[in-house]
């Protein structure tokens, strides 16, 4: 049984002849950690601000604890939002930027200022109540956003490229910080951004998002081992995406090889795509490869080596390898069984379910 909070049903959004969601559908659990992942444009903003009451869709419904919410002002809404610029008021200090919305409900004057205090220590800023925001740097001002909604206290905190303005360093240590702040709550958060190590890093829930519809939904490890199509496979990490086709269950042709694999429930020499991602490729002398090829290129990257090998068929692989080769070498490449992924072409989730049950009927 879920504890489901929200629910889009067959919700669609139009901006004139621009159709931006495509009758999507998903449900929202309470106290998970989700992630809207996809490119600019793909229109996972635009499903945040049907989130928050900012648009209404122009098909379908959207659902809040079982109640139709399509038609209901932002400002009555239990959610809260953190812009990507935060919308800081820079003539209030920390403190009355807090307090902000609290003051708009009413609330009295020694309730606002134990709210407010309880808030700032949550995101780590106790004893900055007085100073002012532009004498805050660009984590410290974000902090202060979170705390601004989280004082509200909100079912739902949503949470628009909240750290794209941050440099590489304070961002990483921001996400270590927006995952435990979530789970010390306890309250929905759902995240946008087009950073798919951010959203690997972060999330109970991805959702990957291109052109207006939902690719692909799970948890991290499903969406990075099991990608359902090529778009899922490609944004998602870094592949190695190779045509095959399917000669029988568990028995994929790559490169006029066989090789055996752990999927099934396709149709006998059904066209496929593989994926083999580069980490779960190994670099072996030719006589125990189960392909060969020359190395191309070979580049350092601290952790291991990113090394490109072109194969006697033409075909260029990426590995990663904390072993070291020779540009120019002949090599082998070796992979196990469960390394190998084949995706149906342009698979929805439907299909896929849809072919799992069939295959478990017919088994």
């Amino acid at each position: 049984m879920t504890n489901k909070l929200m629910e889009f049903r067959h919700v669609s959004q139009r901006f004139g002849d621009n159709v931006v969601l495509k009758d999507i559908d998903f449900e929202i659990e309470a106290g998970k950690f989700y992630t809207l992942l996809g490119p600019s444009g793909s229109g996972k903003t635009t499903i945040l601000r049907l989130i928050a009451g900012f648009d209404q869709p122009t098909g379908g419904e959207i659902l809040f604890d079982g109640q139709r919410i399509n038609d209901v002002p932002a400002n009555q809404r239990q959610v809260n939002t953190v812009f990507q610029d935060y919308a800081l008021f820079p003539h209030m200090n920390v403190a009355e930027n807090v307090a902000f919305g609290l003051q708009i409900k009413g609330l009295k004057k020694a309730v606002i200022q134990q709210k407010v205090a309880a808030a700032l220590k949550l995101v780590q800023l106790d004893g900055y109540g007085d100073r002012e925001i532009t004498a805050m740097s660009g984590g410290q001002r974000q902090r202060v956003a979170i705390a601004r909604a989280i004082v509200n206290e909100p079912k739902v905190l949503l949470l628009d490229e909240a750290l794209s303005a941050l440099d590489h360093k304070l961002r990483v240590q921001m996400q270590t910080e927006l995952r435990q702040l979530q789970r010390k709550l306890g309250i929905t958060f759902i995240f946008v951004t087009h950073d798919q190590e951010e959203a690997l890093a972060m999330s109970d829930q991805i959702m990957i998002i291109n052109d207006g519809t939902i690719q692909q939904s799970g948890t991290p490890v499903d969406i990075y081992d099991e990608p359902l199509n090529h778009f899922v496979a490609d944004f998602i990490g870094e592949s190695n995406i190779v045509p095959g086709i399917m000669k029988a269950d568990y028995l994929v042709s790559i490169n006029g090889q066989d090789f055996e694999c752990v999927d099934a429930g396709m149709k006998p020499n059904e066209r496929v795509e593989v994926v083999i991602r580069p980490e779960d490729l190994d670099i072996t002398n030719v006589e125990e490869g189960q392909l060969v090829g020359t190395v191309d290129t070979q580049l350092f990257r601290g952790v291991d080596y990113q090394i490109t090998v072109h194969d006697v068929r033409g075909h260029t692989w990426k590995i990663n390898s904390i072993h070291k080769t020779t540009v120019g070498a002949k090599v082998g490449i070796s992979f196990d069984p469960e390394d190998i992924h084949v995706m149906r072409y342009n698979e929805t989730e439907d299909d896929f379910d849809a072919r799992l049950d069939s295959y478990e009927e017919d088994d």
